[in-house]
């Protein structure tokens, strides 16, 4: 029996995003962060995910916000994880005192003050944000947008809050390496949101770990590089 594997999306998104790997690996499971796409609200995340995990250990696929919440996962439970792969994550989502690989605070703050205004527009503006870097026309862009939005169950104000919260509090900085399992970093090089250099110094501090770096890419390549991206991971997987 082969690997389990688990994706867990980013902020204010839902499985939805997955979509283009949903077809790809039809045995995987695709979880909604708590809060997002029709999920109960909940503040212990890392609680309500590692109880839906399967009975196996996984490889968890994390992008973002949820690659965060992998690496948590990875280090309350690691019995419970066989391997990472961290798609356009970071240790600090934030930009620190001693560390610069981080999510400009304009750009965070921006978002934090949207939130609090009109949670559509902000999601909009996000989601362009995401896609900025990528070599995409306007009529792909909107296709992308179109089938991976979830607008049956958009996120509300509080768990838009709460993700942002949970993206300011969180520097994993100085536990990294002891993630025994092993992981796949891939990273758009044109990251907006999260700068490739962020992913590049994770895969130096995790062991056993294999980098890849997407070339014209922003911050979610498996919807625009989707068959490079799926077709890297299923690689991957088999190796471990």
């Amino acid at each position: 029996m082969s690997t389990p594997m688990v994706f867990l999306h980013g902020w204010g998104q839902s499985r939805q995003i997955w979509y283009q790997q949903i077809s790809a690996f039809p045995d995987a499971l695709f979880l909604n962060l708590p809060g997002h796409g029709g999920s109960e609200e909940h503040d212990d995340w890392i609680k309500v995910i590692s109880e839906q995990l399967p009975a196996s250990p996984s490889i968890i696929v994390g992008w973002s916000l949820g690659g965060i919440i992998a690496m948590q996962l990875a280090l309350k439970h690691p019995e419970k994880v066989r391997g990472l792969a961290l798609i356009s994550t970071t240790p600090s989502f934030c930009d620190r005192r001693d560390w610069n690989h981080g999510c400009q605070q304009e750009v965070f703050n921006a978002f934090e003050n949207g939130t609090q205004e009109n949670s559509a527009k902000t999601m909009s503006r996000f989601f362009m944000l995401m896609l900025q870097g990528d070599n995409i026309s306007r009529s792909d862009y909107n296709q992308i947008a179109k089938a991976g939005i979830d607008r049956e169950y958009p996120p509300t104000q509080v768990t838009l809050t709460k993700g942002l919260n949970r993206l300011a509090a969180t520097d994993l900085r100085s536990v990294v390496s002891s993630i025994s399992t092993p992981a796949l970093v891939m990273h758009g090089e044109q990251d907006a949101i999260v700068p490739a250099t962020a992913g590049t110094w994770l895969a130096g501090e995790i062991p056993h770990t294999t980098w890849q770096a997407f070339d014209n890419c922003g911050h979610a390549p498996f919807l625009t590089h989707p068959e490079t991206f799926n077709e890297s991971l299923e690689r991957w997987c088999q190796t471990i």
